[in-house]
């Protein structure tokens, strides 16, 4: 049976839409009380956005998700997502319903699992395009094995972490919506094709995207490795965390500046 069930399910009108949500939220009287940012960035790491609130000045943006907050320092034209859980499908769900409020520019950061034995614990990517092994994008995009993100905003990031003398290398990940039931015979596949790392959410966020014609990136921080065929977890080391840290100054001066 092909997937989606439905063919060509993607050129299918929906039963309702982001905005018939939000006009569900205008008529109960819970529609978003702050203007949309221009950008927005989206966090899956709950110490990360922990360090942000710690560290910069923000205001708390509820409507859309518990830990949603517009960064002062540029007032208000940049914000920050997060504490909505992980995955695709959780995502997804947040994109939309940003997008149909106003918001086109976003850049996801998050960490991401090695593939290959070069590439350690703190390495930032740039992503390049992702592996659609999830089930989200299909409903938005005909099959296909990759996803893209939009080459403007892909390429403002290069040039922040450039500019900030950070390295970082660019790749192809393998998103995947089951990361306990990443095999040893797939790593062995993506490895022999080069893909640098695998993660939960880069694939959907770029066909959404790309499918309601806004612009997003995203950039990913080792955070554990699969590369010697077993699961070497380092979510707690310093060079982890201290590159969720690039990601979002990298983030924050590419959305600030658009």
């Amino acid at each position: 049976m092909p997937f989606p069930n439905l063919k060509n399910k993607h050129l299918h009108n929906p039963l309702f839409t982001p905005q018939d949500y939000l006009l569900y939220l205008k008529r109960t009287g819970r529609y978003p009380k702050f203007k949309a940012p221009r950008g927005m960035i989206i966090c899956y790491q709950s110490g990360l956005l922990e360090y942000i609130l710690k560290n910069h000045k923000t205001t708390a943006a509820k409507g859309f998700c518990r830990g949603m907050h517009l960064l002062d320092e540029t007032g208000g034209e940049v914000a920050i997502a997060g504490n909505f859980g992980i995955g695709a499908p959780a995502v997804a769900v947040i994109l939309e319903e940003l997008i149909a409020f106003g918001v086109k520019r976003f850049i996801s950061i998050g960490t991401a699992g090695a593939l290959q034995k070069n590439i350690k614990v703190g390495d930032v990517m740039v992503c390049e395009k992702a592996i659609r092994d999830e089930g989200t994008s299909y409903h938005y995009a005909k099959p296909s094995k990759y996803a893209y993100p939009s080459k403007r905003i892909t390429g403002e990031i290069k040039a922040a972490l450039e500019r900030s003398n950070y390295k970082y290398f660019t790749g192809v990940t393998w998103t995947i919506d089951a990361p306990y039931r990443e095999t040893v015979a797939e790593i062995k596949r993506y490895q022999k094709e080069g893909v640098a790392t695998v993660e939960m959410e880069a694939s959907a966020l770029f066909a959404i995207a790309e499918y309601r014609r806004a612009e997003l990136g995203a950039i990913f921080t080792i955070s554990d490795s699969l590369a010697e065929l077993e699961w070497k977890p380092k979510f707690h080391l310093k060079r982890t965390i201290k590159g969720l840290e690039i990601l979002y100054k990298a983030a924050l001066s590419v959305l600030r500046i658009s």
